[in-house]
């Protein structure tokens, strides 16, 4: 279960030299795996849902994986401002290229990057992993996971989500569907341009018998260091080597499938 933000924005207050300051929880996005959707909230209220593509290698924050992190996250750069939709990026830098949606042969990155950092240290590898929230040419995949980790989105979508959403807003990344996020949000106000957060509902605790009570120590979550949050490892692999990598996981993967077809 994830941690409630009140509990995510305490850790960050006392690790501000590896955070973004301030974070803008009057924007949210909340990105449910499940649906393959996101859902942009601006004072607790829906303003927008957009079908997404998520890994199709599952979920984690591992080095060298093509895999998406969950938890808390926030917008830490937007690339792109009013470059043409379907602009094609390379290590973040336009090439001049300009693709149509489903252009054939071509996997790049389009049109807008949001790039994002973990809050969280079962995601505090996120920005050193590049994860994004970017366009795509295949759009005929969005809806369903077919990423390497990023969050894909069709192009005018993402255009259209990078005009709304500011530096620092907070993203949950969940692998539920979207409902069962909804109602577990909690209530945040921003008072002065410091993150405040008001009448944030306890999450429900599962009865205990009393036979079982006397045994039962309640554990607090495990502390969250600046290290943990800040430092990649000391050997990393690049951004093109890890999609090379994905794009010869996901060509195996289709192999096997094949070769499972045929028997």
């Amino acid at each position: 279960m994830l941690r409630p933000l009140s509990v995510i924005l305490s850790v960050i207050s006392a690790t501000s030299a590896f955070a973004i300051a301030p974070l803008d929880t009057s924007n949210q996005l909340i990105i449910s795996v499940r649906d393959q959707k996101l859902v942009l909230l601006r004072n607790g209220s829906k303003v927008a849902v957009y079908p997404v593509s998520t890994s199709m290698f599952g979920l984690g924050d591992a080095w060298g994986r093509m895999t998406t992190p969950v938890g808390y996250l926030a917008v830490e750069k937007k690339i792109g401002d009013n470059v043409p939709v379907g602009a094609v990026f390379h290590n973040r830098r336009l090439t001049g290229e300009v693709l149509q949606p489903n252009a054939p042969g071509r996997d790049p990155i389009t049109t807008r990057i949001i790039w994002l950092r973990g809050l969280e240290a079962q995601n505090a590898h996120a920005f050193q992993r590049c994860i994004y929230i970017h366009g795509t040419p295949e759009e005929k995949k969005i809806g369903r996971p077919a990423s390497y980790g990023c969050i894909r989105m069709k192009a005018k979508d993402v255009a259209d989500l990078y005009n709304q959403v500011p530096i620092g807003a907070v993203v949950q990344i969940i692998p539920d569907r979207l409902a069962n996020a909804e109602k577990a949000k909690p209530r945040q106000e921003m008072s002065g341009g410091v993150v405040a957060v008001a009448n944030v509902a306890p999450q429900p605790q599962r009865q205990i018998t009393a036979t079982k009570a006397a045994n039962v120590t309640p554990q607090p979550p495990p502390p969250i260091s600046a290290t943990m949050l800040a430092t990649p490892p000391s050997s990393s692999i690049t951004v093109e080597q890890m999609r090379t990598a994905g794009a010869l996981a996901g060509a195996r993967q289709k192999a096997k499938l094949a070769a499972n077809k045929r028997f």
